[in-house]
């Protein structure tokens, strides 16, 4: 997506980052309000002036939704928040009504209150109408959901879990290994609730990304991918392959089978379905999380427990975020043609 949400994500993470893991979503109060008609002929003031006060009369009200912040706000933005929190559809479709109308009757929408402060966020930071209203279909929209190939892929948690995660990362990448407390602490809050799915992605830049790939997965044909998978981000600066090896023994792993595992072509099928996929998703870095086949942006104002909970219409917990340090920038995916094969 281009435009206002594009341009708020380069801005943070500067040329060389991530270009893209939130989207915001507009319509402007509509022109004219109140406007007369261009013919005045023989109108007298009295008429004028009554003329004025109907139409002053007839000028809708700013919403004020409960939850929802709007103190801040210019007489411009308030307008422009309700008209498009009174035109644009709440996020269940189940319930036809306007966010506003969600939010104020209590409808049975749990991401209604959350869209209200959703487009709250983008008029206050000067977002166009335009801009506004196409994020906000990317992100509430049911024709913006990715239907993700899952088939294959280490998973952990129920099968038909009402909420999947599936996280693209590269087990060099620092920006992933600080997203992986986020990421347990969400699983473990809601562990009959969420399944988490493991996409991997190999950046052209970590050399030694690739045999971490591989590494996994052959842990993962023992049952101990996510034992492995700790062990390689808790351990990011230590990946050779003498590394990987202690790895495999530390956990127990037959290590010749281990080994044929890793080197074996079904490892290098896997690898590059998950490459497939991201250059069809034109994923543009990591980590990057799906939930429920919506990209989630790490770096806006949705927390990952935020948007789960809003999937399982409950109120969030606390759940510690990546860390600081790492949260401003994510590591820029390489183009496909960068990759090594």
């Amino acid at each position: 997506m281009t435009g206002w949400n594009a341009r708020q994500k380069d801005a943070k993470r500067g040329g060389a980052l991530r270009p893209a893991f939130f989207l915001f979503g507009p319509a402007l109060l509509a022109a004219c309000l109140g406007a007369a008609p261009g013919c005045k002929d023989g109108a007298s003031a009295a008429d004028t002036g009554s003329a004025s006060s109907a139409a002053a009369s007839a000028e809708p009200r700013d919403v004020s939704l409960p939850g929802v912040d709007t103190s801040a706000m210019t007489p411009r933005e308030r307008h422009e928040f309700t008209s498009l929190v009174t035109s644009l559809f709440a996020p269940c479709p189940s319930v036809p009504v306007s966010v506003a109308t969600c939010v104020l009757e209590k409808r049975a929408c749990g991401t209604c209150s959350q869209a209200a402060k959703y487009i709250a966020h983008a008029v206050r930071a000067g977002a166009a109408e335009s801009d506004i209203t196409r994020a906000y279909k990317d992100r509430y929209d049911p024709s913006g959901v990715k239907a993700l190939p899952l088939s294959g892929s280490p998973s952990r948690g129920p099968d038909d879990a009402p909420v999947t995660i599936v996280e693209f990362a590269d087990f060099e990448c620092p920006h992933c290994r600080a997203a992986v407390p986020m990421v347990d602490a969400v699983t473990q809050l809601h562990p009959d609730k969420v399944r988490l799915v493991y996409k991997f992605v190999v950046l052209s830049m970590h050399v030694h990304a690739e045999a971490a790939a591989r590494a996994a997965w052959a842990a993962g044909q023992q049952g101990k991918f996510w034992e492995m998978e700790h062990l390689l981000f808790e351990r990011q600066e230590h990946l050779e392959q003498a590394d990987l090896e202690r790895y495999a023994q530390m956990l127990k792993l037959d290590v010749a089978r281990w080994r044929a595992d890793m080197g074996s072509q079904a490892a290098k099928d896997r690898l590059a379905d998950d490459r497939k996929l991201e250059d069809d998703l034109r994923l543009a870095g990591t980590p990057t999380l799906y939930v429920n086949g919506r990209e989630l942006d790490v770096e806006a104002d949705e927390s990952l427990e935020e948007r789960v909970t809003a999937e399982l219409g409950v109120a969030p917990a606390t759940a510690p975020s990546a860390a600081p340090s790492a949260a401003p920038m994510l590591a820029p995916a390489a183009s496909a043609s960068a990759r090594p094969r």
